[in-house]
């Protein structure tokens, strides 16, 4: 059989590949410079303690260094990257009100319907600030809070303030210290004690402008025996200039309390996705990632889960498919702090025409953690002799009374397996999507419908050639 004459087609990116010409009302020169930031500042009205740790954060950027241990950023220049652009419309709380050529980008994205059918609340941002917040009566009657950032740090600021980046201080590595100086938009959700959200919450993030960064902001505080499913998704369109993905991600799970986050990033090839996400668990709380990750030219993301209660739980479940010019570098850390924690990760990577995903986790039991268990299971599936998958898992064990289990996986579609299903009457584009769909089904079946609709069809597979 000749390899070399299967072709996996690329993702269809009609979808997302539109564009819509800039009317921006305000956007800063390229660069970060002190004068940049204050004047990001200014143009928000921010107190002056937003400010002081803006310019503080942009003070430890400048005094890190690059990571060195993952792909390489060569191609990120910081002096051509423009770091805030605000739209040509405030904040708008009907689809109404929102300026027709955004509002048609977000309709084309689906998610006016998907507010109708199957959500309690949305947040749209279009390049820097939310164009678009609501949610649903009833659970504001249950007290529930769901902003955008810049709504919440002036009608809470106080918790704001307690929580801001505390999770990840701009020290903890140099795309976190470059959010704290240029964040924008983003979510703050609050979900008072008892209360169950049972219907989802989604924010969606869409980059527009060609040579610029997004920086949303998500702080997302779930009070003790209280339940929520955040929802959120990403694109941007395709441009010949290098864009800049670094948001940053806070989620707060207090005592008996249940968080699922759940994403899709589909961002184009052109973008370099830096983000960072980081939960902190209390005694009996849980927390759940779905992540898919299919976007990018390259991705760095680890979402951390810190089990610090006793009994507490993480889930991680995640796929990337990384196909030509792309290199999808990402997984999950957990650190056990606490007697009879437990984590479970489950990851999936398929790489095709050159692409490498590339699987990187750690789990740390500390010398408190006694009794605790970890199971992680990662598997990879190359398409091709030209693509590369990599298995980078890290145990960082301190104490002897636990429960480890790991498995890893990588190898090629077989070609015994396709030959096989072609006997039994299927094509050979049938007989791929069908073992790519079965790869894949275990993360499928954790998203909600319309995103597992989604996601099949990001990775639906066209074949071209022949066996023979």
């Amino acid at each position: 059989m000749d390899k070399q004459k299967t072709f996996v087609a690329d993702i269809d990116r009609t979808k997302y590949d539109f564009f819509n010409v800039d009317i921006d009302n305000f956007t800063v020169n390229e660069g970060l410079t002190p004068e940049i930031i204050k004047e990001i500042s200014k143009v928000k009205d921010e107190p002056k303690w937003m400010l002081e740790h803006r310019l503080k954060s942009l003070e430890t950027y400048n005094n890190l260094s690059m990571p060195n241990w993952g792909p390489s950023l060569h191609e990120l220049d910081m002096s051509k990257i423009v770091t805030y652009v605000k739209p040509n419309t405030r904040l708008n709380h009907s689809w109404n009100d929102v300026p027709k050529d955004i509002k048609q980008t977000f309709e084309r994205l689906g998610i006016p319907q998907a507010e109708r059918e199957s959500l309690a609340g949305v947040g749209a941002q279009y390049d820097s600030e939310v164009v678009y917040h609501s949610i649903k009566a009833d659970l504001l009657e249950q007290g529930v809070v769901y902003l955008d950032m810049e709504t919440a740090l002036k009608s809470y600021e106080n918790i704001v303030h307690d929580h801001f980046m505390k999770l990840v201080p701009a020290s903890d590595h140099k795309f976190a210290a470059l959010h704290g100086a240029v964040w924008s938009g983003g979510s703050f959700v609050y979900v008072p004690e008892g209360v169950d959200v049972k219907i989802p919450l989604q924010s969606y993030f869409r980059l527009n402008s060609p040579g610029a960064g997004q920086f949303e902001h998500t702080l997302i505080i779930v009070e003790k025996g209280a339940k929520l499913h955040f929802i959120e998704g990403c694109s941007a369109p395709k441009y010949d200039v290098i864009n800049l993905h670094a948001g940053l991600v806070e989620l707060y799970v207090r005592e008996n309390a249940h968080l699922r986050y759940s994403t899709i990033e589909n961002w184009s090839k052109n973008m370099l996705n830096l983000n960072t996400k980081r939960c902190i668990v209390e005694k009996n709380g849980s927390i759940e990632w779905v992540s898919g990750t299919f976007g990018s030219h390259i991705t760095m993301l680890y979402p951390m889960s810190i089990l610090k209660g006793e009994n507490a739980r993480s889930e991680f479940t995640g796929i990337s498919f990384a196909a030509k010019g792309q290199i999808l570098d990402s997984g999950t850390k957990v650190i056990h702090a606490a007697p009879n924690t437990s984590s479970t990760i489950s990851s999936r990577s398929i790489s095709k025409d050159g692409g490498e995903a590339i699987y990187r986790s750690a789990v740390v039991i500390t010398p408190e953690a006694k009794g605790s268990k970890s199971a992680v299971s990662c598997e990879s599936l190359m398409m091709d002799n030209k693509s590369r998958a990599d298995t980078l898992p890290v145990m960082d064990i301190r104490n002897d009374e636990v429960d480890i289990g790991h498995e890893a996986r990588i190898g090629r579609v077989s070609d015994e397996v396709i030959f096989y299903l072609m006997s039994r009457g299927l094509s050979e584009e049938e007989a791929k999507a069908m073992v790519v769909r079965g790869f894949v089904e275990p993360v499928t079946k954790e998203l909600p419908l319309e995103y597992a609709v989604e996601m099949n069809n990001l990775i639906s597979i066209e074949l071209e050639g022949a066996i023979g």
